[in-house]
Formats: C-alpha cells, structure tokens, sequence
C-alpha cells in the first residue's frame, strides 16, 4: 500500500484522510472511493478503486486504533515512522496535520464499538422503463422497473447495486415498504 500512497498527491490524500475520519464520526456513510479514484486517474495517478479501497481501510484502521488508544499525532507519526519506512514524508505529514484538526473528535463510545457490522443505506435511484424488442421476440412492450441503491459496507466503501423488477415484482416490493412505514409509525 505504500508505493500507491506515494502516487496519490498530498491533497488528494489530505481529503482521502479527511473523509475517513467523518466516516469515522457518523458524518458521512462511507468514504466515496469510487469517485476519489476517478479524481486521481483523470489527474493520471495510475491507481485503482481496490487500491484506493485498500488504503482507506487501513486509515480507517489507524484513526480508529489511535482514537481507542487516545494516541497524540506526534506518537502516530513516530509509530508509523518506526513501522513503515517505506511510507512517504508527505503521507506522514498529512496524517499528522489531519489527525491534530480533527481526530479529537472521534467518538469511540462502547456502544459504536459493539454495534453490529452492517451496511448503511445511502441513497436509492429508480427508472421506469419499457423493453419494445429483443433478438427473439420482436414486440415485446414489456415494462419494467430498475432501481440503483446506493450503500456504504462496514468498512465505509461505497457501491451502487442495480436490479430490475418486473411490475408485479415492483408492487410487491412497494407494499413491503408500505408495511415497513407502518410499523415505523407505531415505534
């Protein structure tokens, strides 16, 4: 992971930092991985999401570490210095500034550390749409359904996953969400 984090430039890895840790604090859902990646090969930074991913995992790793432990930037840096002498000085320092901004802020109460390790939702798209023909069948005037949910894993990375539903499916799938509301009202 070092010899990528030496591709990435340092502000571009200051917002990588910074995203990780409003991660860590409940302000955003995930780290938007997908996005920074696009960001750095538009750039020409020869990187890809599993890296980036990668990477964000284990900032995520040490933020969190170092919040448990109530560690100072300057023992981060000195821990990360002794351990890894491979990783780059304006990694360090932009570890070191971003942890002194803002890594007071992390709250490690019991109840985040017990909690279940489980996605989040972050957003859902849908489109309504009609298939007129196929290869093996010339009308079809078929409709359907495709809906994108956006979702943070555990590890605060974001993915897309899309599916269509026929119109019944569709229903069926509404009248869940009807019942879900339903009970939601009663808590």
């Amino acid at each position: 992971a070092a010899d990528k984090i030496n591709l990435i430039p340092q502000d571009l890895f200051a917002e990588l930092c910074e995203q990780v840790i409003q991660q860590l604090n409940h302000k955003i859902p995930g780290v938007n991985t997908a996005e920074l990646c696009q960001r750095m090969q538009t750039s020409g930074i020869e990187i890809n999401i599993g890296d980036l991913a990668k990477i964000a995992n284990i900032l995520s790793f040490l933020f969190s570490t170092a919040a448990r432990n109530n560690l100072s930037a300057e023992e981060i840096v000195t821990t990360l210095g002794s351990a890894v002498s491979m990783l780059p000085k304006h990694a360090l320092q932009v570890i070191r500034h971003v942890w002194n901004e803002q890594g007071k802020s992390i709250a490690v109460s019991e109840d985040a550390r017990n909690m279940a390790t489980v996605g989040q939702f972050v957003d859902m798209k849908w489109k309504l749409g009609v298939a007129m023909s196929s290869d093996t069948c010339r009308s079809l005037k078929y409709p359907y359904v495709t809906v994108t949910l956006t979702m943070a894993d555990p590890s605060g990375q974001i993915t897309d996953k899309s599916f269509e539903m026929t119109i019944p499916q569709f229903k069926n799938f509404f009248r869940q969400f009807k019942e879900m509301a339903s009970v939601l009202e009663t808590v």
